[in-house]
């Protein structure tokens, strides 16, 4: 044999490991509804970290769209629901209103391209990296999402 085999062995595997990785990821998503017409399922995964509770994850929904110096956004509550049987939570965004903007006479006339989120709520969730979060929006939107983490250090709140 080769001293190349095992290099090659090793490559086989990390060319594997993503399709491995993609059908474990279909697995997990069996329990939860398939969109519905005019709907898009989109899935956040999550990692494992210590100290979970002192993180929060914020969900932004919206679509990148030409705006000009008014601020821009859509309206819409993000609706917890649960899985039939399971109990795990999903969350869907249907009645999207918009987009709405401020009203200001714009200097110019000029357009700028920026993603428009929703407003609304909901969108704040508990860190749980041992489930998919499951967010169904309207096709069109995207869906994204931040991690917030709390500070180390707790402060005292005056007593008056």
């Amino acid at each position: 044999m080769s001293a190349r085999m095992p290099r090659i062995a090793a490559y086989l595997f990390f060319l594997a490991a993503p399709l491995a990785a993609h059908a474990v990821d279909h697995q997990d998503l069996a329990p939860y509804p398939a969109a519905k017409d005019g709907q898009e399922r989109h899935v956040i995964r999550l990692d494992a970290r210590a100290h979970e509770e002192n993180f929060k994850v914020q969900i932004i929904i919206g679509k990148t769209m030409e705006t000009d110096c008014n601020q821009a956004s859509f309206g819409a509550d993000l609706r917890e629901r649960t899985v039939q049987g399971w109990g795990y939570p999903y969350y869907e965004a249907a009645d999207i209103v918009g987009p709405v903007s401020t009203l200001m006479a714009c200097p110019d006339s000029t357009k700028k391209t920026a993603f428009v989120q929703t407003t609304g709520q909901g969108y704040w969730l508990r860190y749980n990296s041992m489930l998919p979060i499951v967010v169904y929006a309207p096709q069109g939107y995207e869906v994204r999402y931040r991690l917030w983490e709390a500070a180390e250090q707790i402060l005292p709140a005056s007593r008056n």
